[in-house]
């Protein structure tokens, strides 16, 4: 397959189509890149290969650089970064380069997925984040801490805020 078949397999997305790209279904991957970014011209040749092999998938490269809007919106730090949805659910978010083995493996498992199954984990760890949290906020992170109501700890975080601990 040639260079130039293989680009037209990957999308240029920006916050104009970001939206129609991500909330299609089926596979879509995002690659955050920019020009400069070494690691990123290294990864790019192979994702764009991935991209020509896979037509099903969607294969999008965002660049930072124009589009920092959207890099600052989803927390990119590190780029290269790579993102796999499947039918709107992010299944992968991992800054660094990746061989066409392990990009090929990745595709291969979010296929395999059950995403009646995915969806259900997800609603249920949902509802378990916002068990009883409904209409008190305690002005900070609730990871780790105990606010006198029943929810699982880390080991050795077991304590308790008491009465006067109010945020």
């Amino acid at each position: 397959m040639s260079e130039t078949t293989a680009a037209k397999a990957t999308i240029d997305i920006t916050k104009e189509n970001f939206k129609d790209v991500v909330e299609r279904d089926g596979i879509v991957l995002l690659d955050w890149w920019a020009p400069w970014c070494g690691p990123c011209r290294v990864f790019g040749p192979t994702y764009e290969k991935v991209a020509g092999k896979n037509r099903d998938a969607a294969f999008g490269k965002i660049n930072t650089e124009e589009q920092q809007e959207l890099a600052g919106a989803f927390g990119i730090q590190s780029i290269p970064t790579l993102m796999v949805l499947r039918d709107r659910v992010l299944l992968y978010s991992q800054p660094g380069a990746i061989p066409e083995s392990a990009l090929e493996d990745l595709l291969a498992q979010a296929r395999a997925l059950d995403m009646d199954k995915v969806r259900a984990e997800v609603a249920e760890h949902e509802a378990k984040q916002a068990h009883d949290h409904a209409g008190h906020d305690h002005g900070h992170d609730h990871a780790g801490h105990d606010h006198g109501h029943d929810h699982d700890h880390d080991p050795g975080h077991d304590h308790d805020h008491g009465p006067e601990k109010r945020g």
